[in-house]
């Protein structure tokens, strides 16, 4: 359930105008109203995506799916290992179940009515349809819209034809004039030495359109070209730097050239069109540009100018070359450019069908290899930083970056596990507790268990895996197995002599004993490991997490006052340094100890410290935790009606992490008796209205609602 016209999933902005299509809009919003199955179909570059995308704005915003729309972008993925998590990603779910991904997916969306958009389903046919099936027969609310250059194959699959723009109509010639208007401004911006004196408005937006023949030549190339969308965008990126005559002159003395030497088996026509255009365009770069885009091609997804430096860089390419180069890739529509979020720098993009062309550019090179490598081991070199500075002021930075590369350190690890698996291993070492805590847990899990296998050699690689493991195990909630797990990897570290790695497996060895009551145990085996060699508890991660451990045994155990002073302690040394995830389990132990001793304001005030942490490294578990404790300290002060309201939010979170709710034993006492409370004093009606009200609401709103202290 949910608010009418929410948007579950990110929908990518419109980064340029949309021209036309009237009549296509018109017929998929009626697809829409009768049909489940409606896939977009056309050759690439012809606009399907954006046909799709502004469709599903549309539908968004008129409420017509109640809980509003998921898209889920399946361009960057390379074999159908991601495919399920980036659905789940798209729909809000961070299962943290051991269940088969495609069973988590189902029962989250079962009761819910939503328009679910997977684009550019091509590549990845047979597995998009095997979950499509099991999705409609699951799930009766829901609608999929796919974007394909060829059907699913389903039975009820409604087919959409995509056609280009009619060549000699207004439509492509509007998209052409705004595209090399829209080039000619951005040539003024990135390259002003290439604006005409005496321009004072900054670009060449009218000089390339003005005089005799200009719409004439125009015409032609809309013609030429077929009405194509994405092969109007170059030709017009082409434009904007030397005039639409130009551009029509070199257009028509090259096409015929590359469309022959592409040979009549490339079918579709409009296909042999699109891939002899971005031929042309590839023709009239220059050879570093054209060396640039080669290498660029093995990024999957968005990526950023230091990261292509460190990736493309080499021979004629220089490291100072990159960034430059980088703009005139965007300047002739390669490339597109985004602000990431905050506005704290530019990530770049390249289409799909412009990655296939450089990707066969960079065979011919005979560097495919060459810069896998180099990738892998930049995403290798990324984690090991990230790493070394999660105890730090970085530290929620550095879970925001590991997110953002995802798609590509599963490229790198992919890459790894062929040809290396050694550092296949470390890497994933590296990152699994990153995953772990933002919900990739079956990705985590799946690439330990991978590269555990591939590379069974001894030494702290193989500790740091088996941690990983454990940690993602014990999150999943498949105890035994973790504490298997946790036995190896405490075995590795001491037959290694590993001091990292014996913090490492006592951390995940309290884990597992506090989760699963024996509080005493985990006191024992975090004190024992902090015992063997003496250093002060930010010495490093590992051991900041075992006194972490500590602090929850002592509450466990009832030693409150030592358990608040050894947190109060700690969270101090976590607030100096700017550390975060330690920081807000403190926030959670003195929250509840709070509320044992009867200080439920105070409760309160550490539960939404706890929920700011989590809230910015986006850990859904944390945040569900840190919900249900807030609910209780809200209870507790005897405003029954909020807490309601929380708990219902607290429900809607543990439900996108497909476990019902979870924590130390202690907590679930305190739950319970904080909502008998809560009913107690406004009665079960109105509780009950208060939880809904919470559960239904969406999560960001939801959250943002239960940490507003109260007034007063």
């Amino acid at each position: 359930m949910g608010e009418t016209g929410r948007v579950l999933g990110n929908l990518p902005k419109e980064t340029t105008s949309f021209v036309g299509r009237g009549r296509e809009l018109s017929r998929l919003d009626r697809e829409l109203e009768r049909h489940r199955l409606i896939t977009l179909v056309g050759s690439g570059g012809v606009g399907k995506s954006r046909l799709a995308l502004r469709a599903a704005r549309a539908a968004g915003g008129a409420g017509s799916f109640r809980d509003g729309v998921a898209w889920a972008d399946l361009s960057p993925l390379h074999g159908d290992r991601l495919l399920l998590s980036t659905v789940s990603d798209a729909c809000d779910l961070s299962d943290h179940t051991p269940r088969m991904p495609v069973d988590a997916l189902c029962e989250w969306l079962m009761e819910k009515e939503l328009l679910l958009v997977l684009d550019s389903c091509e590549h990845l046919t047979g597995p998009c349809r095997a979950m499509v099936g099991d999705l409609l027969t699951t799930v009766p609310g829901l609608t999929v819209l796919t974007t394909s250059r060829q059907p699913l194959g389903m039975d009820g699959e409604r087919l959409v034809e995509v056609g280009p723009l009619r060549g000699d109509g207004p439509d492509a010639l509007e998209l052409f004039r705004q595209r090399v208007a829209a080039a000619a401004a951005d040539r003024g911006t990135l390259f002003p030495e290439e604006r005409e004196e005496g321009d004072g408005r900054g670009g060449r937006a009218d000089a390339v359109w003005e005089g005799a023949g200009q719409d004439a030549a125009a015409r032609w190339i809309c013609h030429r070209l077929e009405g194509i969308p994405l092969a109007l965008e170059l030709a017009a990126a082409q434009a904007g730097r030397s005039g639409v005559p130009d551009v029509a002159e070199r257009l028509g003395s090259r096409l015929d050239v590359l469309r022959a030497a592409d040979g009549a088996a490339v079918r579709p026509e409009r296909h042999r069109t699109m891939l002899t255009t971005i031929g042309w365009s590839h023709e009239l770069c220059a050879p570093l540009e054209r060396l640039l885009w080669a290498r660029l091609s093995v990024f999957r997804g968005d990526f950023e100018e230091a990261t292509a430096r460190a990736v493309c860089a080499g021979g004629p390419l220089g490291t100072e070359r990159v960034g430059p180069l980088l703009d005139r890739l965007v300047a002739a529509s390669v490339l597109t450019s985004v602000k990431s979020e905050g506005g704290s720098g530019i990530r770049y993009r390249m289409l799909d069908t412009i990655r296939e062309y450089g990707g066969l550019w960079l065979r011919a090179l005979r560097e495919e290899r060459a810069v896998a490598d180099r990738h892998a081991e930049h995403f290798l070199a990324f984690a090991a930083r990230a790493d070394a500075e999660w105890l730090g002021p970085e530290q929620a930075h550095w879970y925001r970056r590991v997110g953002d590369v995802h798609t590509d350190l599963c490229t790198a690890l992919d890459h790894l596990l062929a040809v290396a698996p050694d550092r296949a291993l470390r890497l994933t070492g590296l990152v699994g507790f990153f995953w772990s805590c933002c919900g990739h847990l079956h990705e985590a899990r799946d690439y330990l268990e991978q590269a555990l296998a591939a590379h069974p050699d001894d030494g702290p690689h193989r500790t740091r895996g088996l941690w990983a493991l454990g940690v993602a195990m014990t999150l999943q909630g498949e105890y035994e197995k973790a504490r298997r797990i946790s036995d190896a990897c405490a075995r590795s570290a001491s037959r290694d002599e590993d001091v990292r790695g014996t913090l490492a497996a006592a951390y995940l060895g309290g884990l597992i004993a506090l989760l699963t009551g024996r509080a005493l145990e985990a006191d024992r085996v975090a004190a024992k490991a902090l015992g063997a060699a003496a250093a002060g508890p930010f010495d490093s991660a590992d051991r900041l997490r075992c006194h972490l451990v500590r602090v929850f045994a002592l509450t466990g155990l009832g030693r409150l006052p030592e358990a608040r002073e050894r947190a109060l302690f700690l969270r101090r040394g976590c607030v100096e340094r700017g550390e975060s995830w330690t920081r807000a389990y403190l926030d959670y132990q003195l929250s509840l100890i709070a509320l044992f001793a009867g200080e439920p304001l105070d409760a309160a005030e550490h539960a939404r410290a706890m929920l700011a942490g989590k809230s910015g490294i986006g850990d859904s578990f944390g945040i569900a935790l840190g919900l249900d404790l807030l609910a209780a300290a809200i209870a507790a002060a005897g405003d029954g009606e909020r807490a309601g309201q929380v708990y219902g939010t607290g429900q809607a979170f543990w439900s996108t992490v497909g476990h019902p709710q979870r924590g130390t034993p202690e907590l679930a006492t305190v739950r319970e008796q904080c909502e008998r409370a809560a009913r107690a004093v406004v009665g079960d009606t109105v509780y009950e209205t208060a939880y809904l009200r919470g559960a239904t609401t969406d999560l960001e709103s939801g959250l943002k609602a239960a940490m507003i202290p109260p007034s007063g």
